[in-house]
Formats: structure tokens, sequence, C-alpha cells
């Protein structure tokens, strides 16, 4: 009989996991959350796109290699291994995965052991002398209405939403080293349109000295032709300053000290890439921001069936064997064995609506992030637009300000020829220079916003990523 016993004991152990995989699973199926997507962008490409056919691999991975700057390929390579935002998130991510661990292990029983000695005596003792005792512990909650199986997948879901965060994290920091490349590019060619200035000015000023030598003209000319190429030296200091700040930001992106890491000067711009929009349905897939959103709200769901299975009784199975004796020597002799197994049934009579607020609690969570869902897809739909609205008014006043410093240039040509020849003062030539350098500085900060306007627009296209790329539930679980 005993014996018959100890093996009902030991099946009963062994079958507590079947027991809470074939139970049923309280609370609601999820299903992604509709959301209203339109058909198509509002904002049409710009020029030039709408007839481009760029290959489906043209936006995958390191975008950033479509802009050909080896420099810049370099630089982004060293934002996922040294950037510490980013090494940050990774760290969040397998917090999240050792998380979805420690729920997982509640599926299992749980083993103690606590070997004990203890030396009793006296006239009252039922035994004297030393006592050893070696119990071995099992307990187990069988998962019959899932809440634990609710548990882990909402972990699991948290830990996939932490995934799509960890790769936001990389994408938003990717973004920003290659705006600020651009920015440091773009102030280059600046700085190279002043550096030709300030030497134009140089010949104005020298032109005006010699004439005023010659008794043609007043020192007033001489002074306005000495204000305006301080004016453009000053302007280039300026420049220096821009560029030194965004060297140090692309330093600390890579997670190197300032001191560290200089950019080379460069005198030529890329031009922006053709890149690939596809539909806005596609865009759901191809943001880690909407994936992590949508994985919140699959863990929120299951989080509402872990309050409702509350309301069921907890099913505990237990059992203990060991061994007790008085000599080290005896402890692993039948006589000295002893085990016993029974079960439990636990049900809450009055809580004074504890439960029921505790649903009523996950449930609002649960509309709270469909509501960040939603608003996360609908953000990303604007970012869309806003970039390409961007790009297709830059695309615009480019041509507009070329044609204007056309027109300037040949003002100042016409300028400088009237004043050689005596016909206008130098005040008419201060101010066709004046125009002149506005519109050719204001082209050189076109071509880097459109630059950084398709940064902007592979950003908010995903950076080539989608939703394939998230871990599965088993992969998390490892």
């Amino acid at each position: 009989m005993s014996n018959r016993v100890s093996r009902y004991a030991m099946v009963m152990l062994a079958c507590m996991p079947v027991l809470s995989t074939t139970a049923c699973a309280i609370g609601t199926k999820y299903a992604r959350p509709e959301t209203p997507t339109p058909q198509a962008y509002r904002e049409p490409p710009p020029s030039g796109w709408a007839t481009a056919q760029p290959s489906d691999a043209a936006l995958r991975g390191q975008w950033w290699q479509m802009f050909n700057e080896p420099a810049l390929n370099a630089l982004e390579d060293q934002v996922n291994i040294s950037n510490q935002n980013v090494l940050a998130a990774e760290a969040q991510y397998r917090a999240a995965r050792a998380a979805v661990r420690v729920t997982a292990a509640d599926r299992y029983p749980t083993v103690t052991t606590s070997p004990s000695v203890t030396r009793s005596g006296g006239a009252a003792a039922l035994h004297s002398g030393n006592l050893y005792q070696v119990p071995i512990d099992v307990s187990y909650e069988a998962d019959v209405w899932g809440s634990i199986r609710r548990s882990v997948a909402a972990n699991a879901a948290i830990a996939q939403a932490t995934a799509a965060d960890l790769q936001s994290a990389r994408l938003l920091y990717q973004s920003e080293l290659a705006s600020d490349y651009f920015q440091v590019q773009g102030l280059d060619a600046d700085r190279v349109l002043l550096e030709q200035t300030v030497r134009s000015y140089e010949e104005y000023l020298k032109l005006t000295q010699d004439r005023f030598q010659g008794g043609v003209v007043s020192m007033a000319d001489v002074a306005l032709a000495q204000t305006q190429l301080e004016g453009a030296r000053a302007q280039l200091a300026d420049v220096g300053i821009a560029r030194a700040q965004f060297d140090h930001a692309i330093a600390v992106l890579t997670g190197h000290a300032p001191s560290e890491t200089s950019i080379l000067s460069t005198e030529a711009e890329p031009l922006p890439p053709t890149v690939p929009v596809g539909l806005p349905s596609a865009l759901l897939e191809r943001r880690p921001d909407i994936a992590a959103a949508e994985r919140r709200v699959a863990a929120a769901n299951q989080q509402i069936g872990v309050a409702r299975a509350a309301f069921y009784p907890v099913i505990s199975l237990g059992g203990s064997a060991g061994s007790q004796a008085v000599a080290v020597a005896d402890l692993f002799t039948s006589p000295a064995r002893l085990w016993s197994v029974g079960a439990q049934l636990a049900e809450t009579l009055f809580d004074g609506g504890k439960r029921r607020a505790q649903v009523k609690v996950t449930q609002a969570a649960y509309d709270t992030t469909v509501a960040n869902y939603k608003e996360t897809v609908l953000t990303g739909f604007q970012q869309v637009e806003d970039s390409l609205a961007s790009l297709r008014v830059l695309a615009q006043e480019t041509e507009i300000v070329d044609r204007a410093i056309v027109a300037a240039q040949q003002s100042l040509d016409i300028s400088t020829t009237q004043y050689r020849g005596g016909l206008i003062n130098y005040l008419q030539v201060i101010t066709a220079q004046t125009s002149l350098l506005q519109n050719q500085r204001e082209s050189v900060d076109l071509h880097t916003r459109q630059l950084l306007g398709s940064v902007s627009l592979i950003q908010a296209l995903g950076g080539g990523w989608d939703a394939s790329h998230l871990p599965t539930t088993q992969e998390v679980r490892r």
C-alpha cells in the first residue's frame, strides 16, 4: 500500500505541468486594434520620384549608404557599438527577456530542501541524542485558469515591445548622426562660400582705396567697403562655432569624447537620394515605434485575463519526501524514509470589490494602450506627409533661389562696372553684394535642408525596418 501511494504521489507531481497546459485561459482573445489607413499619401513625392523605380532593397538596414558617403558609413557603424543610449536600450531589452523567464518559472513546481541536525535530551524528552533530517518539499500552483500563461504572454509582448524600442533608439541616433553630419557638410560649404566672399570683398576694398588715393571717391566709400569686409569675416568666424558644436555632438553620438573625434572638412555635399516611400498601409509594419505600441496593447489585453482569473479558485498541489534517522548512516535506509502528498483549493469569498476594481484598472490600461497605439500610427502618417511636403517645397524653393543668384550676380556685375565708371556710389555696390551673398548662403542652406529632409523621411518610414525583425515569443523566452 505504501509503495502504491508513493507511486501515485510521483505521478501527480509529474502531471502538474500537463494540468496547467491543458486548462482553460480566462479572458478575451487578442486582436490588433483597427486604425484608419489612407489608400495613398496626400503629398506627392518630389519631382522625379514618381517615375523612379527604386529596388525593394534600397531602404534596408544600413539606409545611410544611400548617400554614398564613406565617412558617414564609418561613423554610423559606431552607433550600435558605442552609443550609450543605444546600449541602455539594449540592456532594457535583456532585462525584459529575463522577466519573461522569471514569470515562466511559475509554470513549474518549486522543489526545496532544508537538511537539519538537532540534539535533544532530558527526562521528558521523547528522544535523546542526535536527529538527522533531509526533507524535500515540492509545491505547485496549477495554472487552471491561465493566469500564469497570460502573465508569461504579457511579459513576452513587453519584451517584444522593448526590442522594438531598441530599434527605435538605434534609428533615432542613426538619424541624428546623419543629420549632424550633413549639417557639418553644409557649414563647410558655407565656410568655402564666405572665404571666397571675403577674398572678393578684400579686392573691392582695394578698389575703393585706390579710387580714394586718386581723389575719385571719398573716405566714406572706403569705410563702407571696410564694414562690408569685416561683416563677412564675422559671419565666417560664426560658422566655425556652429561647426565645432556639431563636431562635438557627432563624437558623443558615436560614444567618444569630443576631443577624440574630428570630422574632416569637405566642400562637396551629396545629392539627396530617391527614397522608396511605399503605401501608407505598409507603414504599420515598417515603424518600430508602431510595433512597440501594438505589442503593449497585446500585453495589456493579457493582463485583463490575469485580473479576471483572480475570480476563480486557486488549486495548489504539494508533496514532501525525505528521511529521518538518529544516525547519518541510517538516513538512506528504507525505515528512515517518509513522504506526504496533498492538494489545496483556495477561494476568496469577500474582498470588498478589490478584484472587480482590478479588472477595471486593467481594462482602462488596455484602453490607454489602444489610444497610444492609434496616436502613434497617426503621428507616423503625419511625419511622412510632413517630410514629403518639406522635400517638395524645398525643391521648388531651390529653383527660385538659383534664379535669384543669377540675377543677383548680374546686378553686382553691372553695379561694379557703373561704380568703376563713376556713375553710381558704392552703396549700390554693397546692396548688390549683400543680395548675392544672401541668396548664395540660402542656396547652401536649402541643399543642406534637402539632405536633412531625406533623413527625416527615411526615419519616418522606419529606416528599412519591418515587423518581421521582431523576436518571436519563443526567442524572447530563451
